[in-house]
């Protein structure tokens, strides 16, 4: 079947009209629905080249917080039954509030983090990991070769070949990627200003992760795209999905 060679993930997204789905637009020139929209945020000092390759690959996955890392189907599973599961999870679920962004350079990359711990953030991406885990068929053998190519820790490769992926667990880390590795100090001190103003609505005040997105890649190397949002239990549509358009 063809949905068996889709992969899917849950993620945090934001709703269009939140500031971070603003950022998506102007940063990665796209929303979480895969529409391309114009990059308004340009990088003094870099070329259009140089910033293309360096947000090429996050942009693929929009602008998001990993909880369920991407994953295949497991044979006798649908793409039916993992939504209904998604949706039964946020619909008893409560807003959690979360301290406010920061923008930080995470093994090399910028990512927005949570200022101060977060341990219900934590808590909820190791259940989302746990709980979904039916649903995951095995890593494919180019998976795993792709997830070596850093080095990872004894406890990494463990949880590499148990749950599919090296970073979740104790070696997670809630984040928010806007670029690939950047190996040039100029070129993320860059970057960075030239996100300081659109990051000043994100990073000012605390939020609250209101819901769990499915979303999946329609095809190899392609965009992944909100399939649907569940709001979680008293927040906004209370629980149903949203349009993810």
């Amino acid at each position: 079947m063809v949905e068996m060679t889709l992969r899917y993930a849950i993620y945090y997204t934001p709703r269009p009209e939140q500031p971070l789905g603003a950022l998506e637009r102007d940063w990665f020139g796209r929303d979480a629905a895969g529409n391309r929209h114009p990059r308004i945020i340009r990088v003094p000092g870099l070329s259009a080249e140089r910033l293309e390759a360096l947000i090429a690959r996050p942009r693929r996955y929009g602008l998001h917080a990993t909880l369920k890392p991407p994953f295949r189907l497991a044979p006798g599973t649908t793409a039916e039954a993992l939504q209904a599961a998604v949706a039964a999870s946020a619909g008893g679920s409560s807003p959690i509030p979360a301290p406010a962004l920061r923008l930080t350079v995470l093994d090399g990359f910028l990512a927005l983090v949570p200022s101060t711990p977060a341990p219900r953030l934590d808590a909820l991406a190791a259940a989302c990991v746990a709980g979904f885990d039916r649903f995951r068929a095995p890593p494919q053998a180019g998976d795993l070769m792709r997830r070596r190519d850093r080095s990872l820790t004894p406890y990494q490769e463990e949880m590499l070949q148990r749950w599919g992926y090296p970073d979740v667990f104790e070696a997670f880390r809630f984040h928010l990627t806007l670029t690939d590795r950047i190996d040039d100090a100029r070129d993320r001190e860059r970057m960075a200003a030239a996100l300081a103003p659109a990051l000043a609505a994100v990073t000012a005040a605390p939020w609250s992760l209101d819901a769990l997105s499915l979303s999946v890649q329609p095809e190899p190397d392609g965009d992944f795209v909100v399939a649907a949002r569940f709001a979680f239990a008293g927040a906004v549509q209370n629980g149903r999905p949203e349009d993810a358009a």
